[in-house]
């Protein structure tokens, strides 16, 4: 197998007559007839603009479509540069047949040349540039020793993460191996050169699998891990439960998953190492009381404990509680802290700052996201909430961060509506936020539930993020890489210091080395004495007894402001104690003052429904009234009626008396 490590062009040109494109162009349509149609017609476009350029030939006549079907997929390339065709044609290729690069004949066509290198052990090889047989100007490369060094200018060829040539822009990488599922919620971190991917979420499932990226040669690899657990008799294996909403903190030469959702939650919080060198997940055996299972919460590595905070448990109810684990004791400790914490939140970030300060930012309820920042004192146990500088962070949760220094970078998140395109930096001494990258699109970097790690590598840092969910899950991994070296920030910083020491030094010795100012005074005099005279002498001693007393009495004055100073920050320190200790009190009472109009509303508001009652029932009464009087009428037009109704068949009933002398008509019937 080629080496997984084999830089652009060459990896291009490999990839290409793998595809079956050949010299000048040349198509194998042996080879090109395994991919879909649209498939063959991009990949045609991209080799034609890598390796001739943008299209500048006639459109072909309609007559013939295969030809113009190749210069329509040519010519909507435009001006995309040479380098970035070979990149997606690589990356095409790979989604298509992922083994595709286990399959390719040793790619050196080119014979062998000795180099004369400072220790060789054995003969380089020369990489070539080209599969055509035709020579370029391109420097040659050889290998020594697993290093890939150029012939001309001895620079270290770009490999991995050095094959990014653009600074402070994210830039996608293009992996080889075998492609990960989309998810988000994972876990990641980065252990020996390696970034370690566990779990995560694909379309409401959560998964399982354990995957390493090596970021010397960007290749993935799928680990077969087990979960190694402790029987009566023996121990055993098991495969380990899927989860999501975890955390991945390294620690040595292993490292841990923290807490995360599962179909079957425990009670408490599960804590699991995994060893590379076994390949295997033991359950760690904590004491103390276990945390709340959950997920969405922060773990962040301070010192030799875990600081874990927030988060969503089992039943969906957001929590806002703080817990430590002394990991040389393995122990659970719940902490109380004073101050006002962060509201229940969960999906958001927090960082460490001087082994001391806890950071939290960002988050979500069900309905809202934050974009607060709120900083935890770790030696007092003390919430604040300081004042920010620089731009206002929109809110968001989802988002991802990575420390690399003093700078606290957050990458992606949303807010219920669009993802977050801005990548942000905090300087966590002056708490000063700073635009650092904007990506433009629906990118994966907008997402949420994306990973954000740190590696360095040749010098430069590099931030890596992998995943996301943007309404539809990524598996694509980009990188950032930072505008200064490590060991130019280090020196730039020993620099500062340097110099910072030796002015506050030279006035000290000006100022409190009366002994050796008198001792140099006397020898300079001393050697002007052999050249002039003792005037010149006397003259040099007293202005340099002048400057000393003037330098007393400056130093004298620098004192006294001093203590002056100290003074007014010693009652600034008691006031802002009484303040802090104040503020609760003041909470309670702002707290008790809402609830007091809150409860003088509802008193009022109950008061009105019961005068409605009231009239209601007066009204029900007297509709009570108007009924019994209403039937009490029909009662009496009834009985009238009837006596009517009587007296109307007496009248025309009279007998046969009456048939006899006859009676007369009743008029009313007239």
């Amino acid at each position: 197998m080629a080496s997984s490590g084999l830089a652009y062009p060459d990896r291009f040109y490999a990839a290409a007559a793998y595809a079956g494109f050949g010299p000048g162009g040349a198509t194998s349509s042996a080879a090109i007839s395994r991919f879909q149609n649209d498939v063959a017609l991009l990949l045609y476009g991209l080799h034609q603009q890598a390796t001739v350029g943008p299209c500048n030939v006639p459109k072909p006549r309609a007559w013939n479509p295969v030809e113009q079907s190749k210069w329509t997929s040519w010519h909507g390339l435009g001006s995309m540069p040479s380098a970035e065709a070979m990149r997606l044609f690589v990356k095409i290729l790979e989604e298509e047949d992922p083994g595709w690069y286990s399959r390719v004949p040793e790619f050196n066509s080119e014979p062998v040349v000795d180099i004369q290198m400072h220790k060789p052990k054995e003969e380089p090889q020369i990489v070539p540039a080209s599969t055509n047989g035709t020579s370029i100007s391109e420097p040659k490369i050889i290998s020594e020793n697993g290093s890939s060094v150029e012939t001309q200018d001895k620079d270290v060829i770009l490999e991995g993460l050095s094959t990014v040539c653009s600074h402070d822009e994210w830039t996608p990488l293009s992996i080889s191996g075998h492609r990960l599922k989309p998810r988000y919620e994972h876990g990641a971190t980065v252990l020996q050169d390696k970034m370690y991917i566990f779990g995560g979420n694909h379309n409401g499932r959560y998964l399982s699998d354990l995957q390493a990226l090596d970021l010397k040669s960007l290749t993935w690899s799928k680990i077969d891990a087990k979960l190694q657990t402790e029987s009566s008799d023996s121990a055993k294996t098991s495969q380990i439960a899927p989860c999501a909403g975890h955390s991945l903190i390294t620690w040595g030469n292993n490292f841990f998953s923290i807490a995360g959702h599962t179909k079957d939650p425990s009670e408490g919080i599960t804590v699991k190492e995994f060893d590379p060198h076994t390949c295997t997940w033991s359950v760690v055996r904590t004491y103390g009381k276990s945390p709340v299972s959950r997920g969405g919460q922060t773990v962040t590595l301070v010192g030799t404990t875990l600081v874990l905070f927030g988060g969503e448990d089992a039943k969906r109810c957001l929590l806002n509680d703080l817990h430590i684990l002394d990991l040389e004791t393995m122990t659970w400790d719940d902490v109380d802290a004073i101050g006002t914490p962060p509201s229940p939140r969960s999906d958001h970030a927090a960082a460490c700052h001087a082994d001391r300060y806890l950071l939290i930012f960002g988050g979500g309820s069900h309905a809202t996201c934050f974009n607060d920042l709120h900083v935890l004192d770790l030696q007092t146990m003390e919430w604040s909430r300081p004042k920010q500088q620089g731009l206002t962070p929109s809110p968001r949760a989802g988002h991802a961060g990575a420390t690399i220094g003093e700078n606290w970078y957050i990458v992606g998140g949303g807010n219920n509506k669009s993802g977050v395109s801005e990548t942000l930096v905090l300087n966590m001494s002056t708490l000063t936020w700073s635009v650092v990258s904007t990506v433009e699109g629906r990118v994966p970097l907008a997402s949420e539930g994306m990973t954000l790690v740190h590696s360095n590598y040749n010098g430069y840092d590099y931030l890596i993020s992998f995943g996301g969910y943007n309404g539809r899950y990524s598996n694509e991994v980009y990188t950032l890489k930072l505008s200064l070296k490590s060991d130019s920030k280090s020196t730039a910083k020993e620099e500062i210091v340097s110099d910072t020491t030796s002015r506050v030094v030279e006035p000290e010795v000006e100022t409190s080395q009366d002994g050796k100012i008198r001792e140099i005074a006397m020898d300079g005099a001393d050697s002007d004495m052999k050249n002039s005279s003792d005037e010149a002498s006397e003259q040099l001693l007293a202005a340099l007894k002048a400057e000393k007393e003037e330098l007393e009495a400056s130093l004298n004055r620098e004192q006294l402001q001093t203590l002056q100073l100290k003074e007014e920050i010693s009652h600034a320190e008691n006031r802002n104690v009484e303040l802090t200790k104040a503020s609760p009190l003041s909470f309670m009472l702002g707290e008790l003052q809402a609830v007091r109009g809150q409860l003088a509303a509802e008193q009022s508001r109950c008061f009105k429904l019961e005068v409605d009652v009231a009239e209601l029932r007066q009204k029900l009464q007297s509709m009570d009234a108007l009924e019994k009087e209403v039937e009490l009428l029909r009662r009496q037009r009834a009985a009238s009626e009837q006596a009517a109704l009587d007296a109307k068949q007496r009248q025309s009933s009279g007998g046969m008396w009456g048939w006899l002398v006859g009676t007369p008509p009743d008029k009313s019937e007239s």
